[in-house]
């Protein structure tokens, strides 16, 4: 039995050296190879400012998440005779980006008047040749792309690039047979958040 005892801490010893070489053989690999895949890999990075991709920009950086699908076709809203706005946008477009505050602002002052069909153009079918009432029929080849129609479809306003909400609201006065700015209640800017500004009589 005395010669058993004396094996034991030397058992011991054996066992608590293998565990650490285990432990060294497993861990140090995964450890290189952990810092390998979070270290190297470049970190996803979208913003307002930029042309990546991020998710549905309308709810992101409009607030109006809702617009997206569309409610209604461009022919349905013809056929009604409903005035619209159709945005033509891409959700990697930094100008798109930028410009979905001022369909915000739209839908603030006349979204219970008239139809808002974004559209983006990744999603409008490629044929030969459209018909009137599709959207493919007024499409640039630019985004953003604002085009305004009338109750009769006659389009009234047609302008690529991020338009001022003023210019698109000159257009739908028009629509709407309301008075000219110059005759009505100034508004200005008010800053909302560093995303959002809202206008607001002076």
């Amino acid at each position: 039995m005395q010669g058993f005892e004396g094996l034991w801490p030397a058992i011991a010893q054996r066992v608590r050296e293998l565990g650490r070489r285990l432990v060294c053989g497993v861990a140090v690999p995964m450890g290189v190879a952990l810092l390998l895949i979070f270290g190297l890999a470049s970190p996803a990075s979208a913003g307002l400012t930029d042309d990546h991709y991020d998710g549905n920009i309308f709810p992101l950086y409009g607030g109006n998440g809702y617009l997206v699908p569309p409610r209604v076709t461009l022919a349905q809203s013809l056929g009604r005779g409903t005035p619209a706005v159709v945005v033509f946008y891409m959700d990697d477009s930094s100008d798109s980006k930028q410009f979905t505050t001022v369909v915000s602002t739209i839908d603030a002052f006349y979204g219970r008047n008239l139809n808002i069909i974004p559209i983006s153009v990744d999603a409008i079918p490629v044929k030969d040749k459209y018909e009137k009432n599709e959207v493919g029929y007024y499409y640039k080849g630019y985004v953003p792309q604002t085009v305004i129609f009338d109750q009769e479809g006659k389009v009234v306003f047609d302008e690529t690039g991020v338009v001022p909400y003023e210019n698109i609201d000159d257009a739908l006065r028009v629509v709407f047979d309301l008075l000219p700015r110059s005759e009505s209640v100034q508004l200005r800017r008010r800053v909302v958040n560093e995303l959002n500004t809202e206008l607001v009589p002076q």
